[in-house]
């Protein structure tokens, strides 16, 4: 179950890079949402 540690620890990262990238510019993260939103829905 190393794989499952590895993708945790790459989800982690993902989601630290992004709330950083957030913090930095509220905007892009807006329109990273609206992106995703729109692409989901």
């Amino acid at each position: 179950m190393r794989w499952a540690r590895g993708v945790g620890y790459l989800a982690l990262a993902v989601v630290l890079t992004l709330g950083f990238l957030a913090y930095l510019r509220p905007a892009f993260m807006v329109d990273l949402t609206n992106m995703v939103l729109a692409w989901c829905g």
